[in-house]
């Protein structure tokens, strides 16, 4: 190994390939977001199409950005930006701007801002601090599981409060995916399983009357098909109409006579796939097992401890909100508020998950550096 190799600079090192599928997702996504609203009657509604490629170039601005300084730098910021991201929930559970029953945006310059999507970042800074500052080569037990899982929690909390479990979730799954790439005892992993098992009916109880409807709704959305089970039913007549190769473009039927719901947001996989159908589903799905097998990649070879955890919470972010996503609109998952990365509706999610990437990017650069 020459010593060119173990200097190379960043830029020579940049992942160009992880970026260009990332903007491959963006675009399809703008185009399905275009699609499914072609027939709506509201000026707004049409247009959310160029909100969101405006939301796509700030969000490529920012990812870009975050490459520029050393991810280590940002590993050191951890506790101020957990802190600001806990008291920006907080603020939203007091002064927050409230849609369909859900507590959920900061209104500011005349945009609604998600704070529980860039927690997701905070909670992956401060759980690859706290994991870091162990110093620990060794399998995690669950004493050194507990003081991480109580400052994961406090955000769980407050999103879970909004109401939105399904943002909330991330959270704990963000944890799980960085503590399991770390390393946990087994018998902490049995112990966990054991707790998590028994304390099941508890949680069922604690459940709102609306949450155990979708997932009572999941096991049969025949008992209500014209509530509850009304999305996922509608998801399921989209998906299977395109068939094989889809009805073509621009041409769904059930996203353009609005019998879609929420079809440029949760239900955007449907769109795609009754216009392009199987094979176009399968591109898409493809796309995103690209880009996070790169993720991946850059985690296993990141020169630290410190860059691993960081693309490893970025991995579990992304993979979770994408698999969750399909899954969801197959009927395979309760209906939450997951938007599919980088193709559904929303300016925070497309940031957060671009910063994410930025991240990984980071990390990727700088494996070949030396001090």
């Amino acid at each position: 190994m020459t010593g060119d190799y173990l200097t190379r600079s960043p830029g020579r090192s940049f992942d160009f390939a992880l970026v260009v599928s990332a903007l491959l997702l963006c675009g399809i996504g703008a185009l399905a977001i275009y699609s499914a609203n072609l027939q709506s009657e509201s000026p707004y509604i049409q247009d959310l199409y160029l909100r969101q490629i405006l939301w796509i170039g700030v969000a490529v601005v920012m990812m870009l950005a975050v490459t520029l300084i050393d991810y280590r730098t940002y590993e050191r910021m951890a506790w101020p930006v957990y802190w600001i991201g806990v008291a920006s929930l907080a603020y939203v559970d007091i002064s927050g701007k409230t849609v369909m029953g859900a507590q959920r945006w900061l209104t500011a310059g005349g945009m609604n801002i998600q704070p529980s999507e860039f927690m997701k970042l905070a909670v992956i800074l401060i759980v690859t601090r706290m994991l870091d500052d162990m110093e620990k080569e060794g399998d995690l037990l669950l004493s050194e599981l507990i003081k991480p899982f109580i400052f994961v929690l406090i955000p769980f909390l407050l999103v879970a409060k909004q109401p939105d479990l399904g943002t909330a979730m991330i959270y704990m799954i963000i944890f799980t995916g960085m503590a399991l790439f770390h390393g946990i005892n087994r018998m902490t992993i049995a112990k966990t399983v054991a707790v998590l098992a028994a304390m099941a009916p508890i949680g069922w109880l604690l459940l709102k009357p609306y949450q155990k409807n979708r997932i009572l709704t999941l096991l049969d959305p025949e008992l209500d098909p014209m509530g509850k089970g009304y999305h996922i039913i509608q998801s399921k007549i989209a998906i299977g109409s395109g068939g094989f190769w889809g009805k073509g473009i621009f041409e769904g039927s059930q996203s353009k006579l609005n019998f879609l719901p929420e079809k440029h947001t949760d239900f955007i996989f449907s769109v795609i796939s009754e216009e392009v159908g199987f094979v176009g589903s399968i591109i898409v799905i493809a796309i995103f097992f690209f880009l996070v097998m790169r993720i991946i990649e850059a985690a296993l070879h990141s020169r630290d401890k410190c860059g691993s955890l960081m693309v490893c919470g970025v991995a579990a972010m992304i993979t979770f909100n994408f698999i969750y996503n399909i899954g969801m609109t197959l009927g395979l998952f309760p209906i939450v508020g997951v938007p599919l990365p980088f193709i559904s509706y929303g300016g925070s999610a497309i940031v957060t998950n671009a910063v994410g990437l930025g991240i990984v990017l980071n990390v990727s650069m700088r494996r070949f550096s030396v001090d």
